[in-house]
C-alpha cells in the first residue's frame, strides 16, 4: 500500500512537539518535524500558559510537514486547562495555568452548593484543587468580567482545534477531565453548572475520537482523544486486559482500562477518577505528581550553578544509599514551581526522617516514593474494582528513567514493560489511521505497537526489602 502520513501535535507540561507519523501498511515511523518548551509565564500574581507562542509553533510544525502530504492532523494536551472567547471568536484571555493559586478555596466554595457525593455520583471524578470546575468557580465567585463576556468554553486542544478550522467543540476525554461532564451519559452536566451558576450556555457540543472536524490548508483535521492521557493509553502494547499502565510524565496517571465508570462510594471514598477513554472505553484511575518534582530539582540546581542531564540525575541516585528517607509525592507543597531540593529536605525535617543532602540522595528519594506510591495507587484500584492485575505497562516520556521503571517493577511486585516513549503521538496518530480508514480498530493498533522495538521488560527484584518500604510508606501517607 502507499504510505499514509498523519501529524500529530503533542503539547506537554514541559515542551511541545509536531510529529509525523508514517503508516505503511506494516509499522509506523515517527519523525520529529518541530519541538519547543513549555511552561508558566507569570504576569502580576497570575500564571498563564502562552498560548499565542505554542500556536506559532504549532503553525511552524505543520507547514515543515506539508511536503509529506499528511492526511490528517490530531491535536492532544494536558487536561483541565480552558480558554473562554467572545462572541466574534476572539480570545478573551490568555489560559490560567492549572498550578496558578486562583482555585485557594473553592473546593469549599463548590462543596458549600453542591455536596462531594452528589458531584462525584455524577462526574465520576478525583477530586483535585486544580480540577476545572474549581478554576470555573474562582471566576463565579471573584465576580470576574470573563464569564459575562464569554461566548464559548473551550478546553486546551479545544482551542487549538477551534483555531485550526473554525469548529468550536468540546472533545469527549478532555471534556472528562473538568468534572463537570455526566460520566454515564457523556453530556454536560448542565444541573451543576446551574447549581454552582456557571453559564450554562458557553459550552459547546461534545465530540468523540475520530470526528472530522475540519480541514487547515486543506489538511483534515480529525480529533484523536484530545487528552494526552488518553492518547497515551490507546498505544499500550497489551494483548490482554489484565494490566495497569501508567502514563509517566510531568504527572504520573496510573489506572486500569474499563468499559463503565465506576461511580461507587469506593471509588469515591479513595478518590479515583473514570476518565473517558477511546472506543468507548474509560480509565479509572490516580492522577498522580509524576516526575515534577524531579524537574523541579533540576531547574533549582541549574538556578545554582549545578547543571545535570536526567541521565547524570539518574547516575547520582543509584549510587545513593537505599531507603534512607521518602516523602509523600501529593503533599500540597510539592504542587507549586520553587526550591523542590528544599521542598524535599523541609519535608523529610517535618517527618522526623534523615535529611537527604546530596543531589543523587535527594533524587532516590523522589523516585522511590514515587515507586511506593505507584504501589499504593495500584493497591487501591485492584481493591475498588475488583480486578486482577499481571503487568505494569508505562508509556510516556519517563520511560527514559530506567531506575525508576526498575523500582516499580520492585514496588509492585509484577513485570514491567515500558515503551513506547512516543505512545501520546502514537495514540494520536492510531485514531487519526482508524478515522481514516487505514486501520481496522484499536486492536490492530496496539498490535502494531506491539511489533516496534522500542519497549524494554524489567522483572521485579528485591522484594523483602520494597515490601518493608512500602509499610513505611503506607505509614507516611497515612
Amino acid at each position: 500500500m502507499a504510505q499514509k502520513t498523519v501529524l500529530a501535535v503533542d503539547l506537554g507540561a514541559e515542551s511541545g512537539r509536531v510529529m509525523a507519523v508514517h503508516f505503511d501498511g506494516k509499522g509506523l515511523q515517527l519523525e520529529e518535524l518541530q519541538r519547543f518548551p513549555n511552561g508558566p509565564i507569570q504576569v502580576r500574581g497570575t500564571m498563564y500558559w502562552d498560548f499565542l507562542r505554542l500556536w506559532a509553533e504549532i503553525r511552524a510544525g505543520i507547514e515543515k510537514g506539508k511536503s509529506l502530504v499528511p492526511a490528517g492532523i490530531g491535536v492532544d494536551t494536558w487536561g483541565v486547562d480552558f480558554a473562554l472567547l467572545d462572541r466574534d471568536g476572539r480570545l478573551l484571555s490568555n489560559p490560567v495555568h492549572y498550578r496558578d493559586d486562583r482555585t485557594a478555596g473553592m473546593m469549599e466554595a463548590v462543596f458549600a452548593k453542591v455536596p462531594r457525593e452528589q458531584i462525584f455520583a455524577r462526574t465520576g471524578t478525583q477530586f483535585m484543587r486544580l480540577n476545572t470546575i474549581y478554576q470555573i468557580m474562582s471566576l463565579v465567585e471573584s465576580d470576574s468580567p470573563l464569564l459575562p463576556a464569554a461566548e464559548t468554553f473551550l478546553m486546551a486542544p479545544d482551542l487549538i482545534n477551534y483555531w485550526l478550522t473554525g469548529a468550536k467543540t468540546s472533545e469527549y476525554t478532555i471534556a472528562s477531565t473538568t468534572q463537570l461532564l455526566d460520566a454515564v451519559d457523556r453530556t454536560w452536566a448542565r444541573d451543576l453548572l446551574g447549581s454552582l451558576n456557571i453559564p450554562e450556555r458557553i459550552f459547546p457540543d461534545i465530540v468523540h475520537p475520530g470526528t472530522h472536524l475540519g480541514t487547515y490548508n486543506d489538511i483534515p483535521v480529525i480529533a484523536p482523544a484530545c487528552h494526552d492521557t488518553g492518547s497515551a493509553v490507546a498505544a499500550v502494547p497489551t494483548d490482554t486486559s489484565d494490566y495497569c499502565f501508567i502514563s509517566s510524565g510531568t504527572w504520573s496517571l496510573i489506572g486500569l482500562e474499563t468499559t463503565q465508570p465506576n461511580l461507587e462510594t469506593a471509588a469515591l471514598n479513595a478518590n479515583v477518577t473514570s476518565e473517558g477513554g477511546v472506543y468507548d472505553t474509560y480509565r479509572l484511575l490516580r492522577n498522580s505528581t509524576g516526575l515534577w518534582i524531579v524537574q523541579q530539582c533540576r531547574r533549582a540546581w541549574q538556578k545554582a550553578g549545578l547543571e545535570f542531564s536526567y541521565a547524570q540525575l539518574v547516575v547520582l541516585a543509584r549510587s545513593a544509599t537505599p531507603f534512607q528517607s521518602l516523602v509523600n509525592v501529593n503533599d500540597p507543597a510539592f504542587m507549586p514551581p520553587g526550591d523542590h531540593p528544599r521542598f524535599v529536605q523541609d519535608y523529610c525535617r517535618r517527618t522526623n526522617q534523615p535529611i537527604p543532602q546530596t543531589p543523587g540522595e535527594i533524587i532516590r528519594t523522589v523516585l522511590e516514593s514515587l515507586a511506593l506510591n505507584y504501589r499504593e495507587t495500584l493497591d487501591t484500584l485492584i481493591t475498588v474494582s475488583g480486578r486482577k492485575v499481571d503487568i505494569i505497562h508505562i508509556v510516556g516520556g519517563g520511560i527514559q528513567n530506567t531506575l525508576l521503571n526498575q523500582m516499580t517493577a520492585n514496588a509492585a511486585g509484577r513485570p514491567v514493560v515500558a515503551g513506547p516513549i512516543e505512545a501520546t503521538v502514537i495514540g494520536n496518530a492510531l485514531v487519526q489511521l482508524i478515522a481514516l480508514g487505514e486501520l481496522r480498530d484499536l486492536a490492530e493498533g496496539r498490535e502494531l505497537v506491539r511489533s516496534m522495538s522500542s519497549w524494554r521488560r524489567y522483572e521485579p527484584q528485591d522484594s523483602a526489602v520494597w515490601i518493608e518500604a512500602s509499610q513505611r510508606f503506607k505509614e507516611l501517607i497515612k
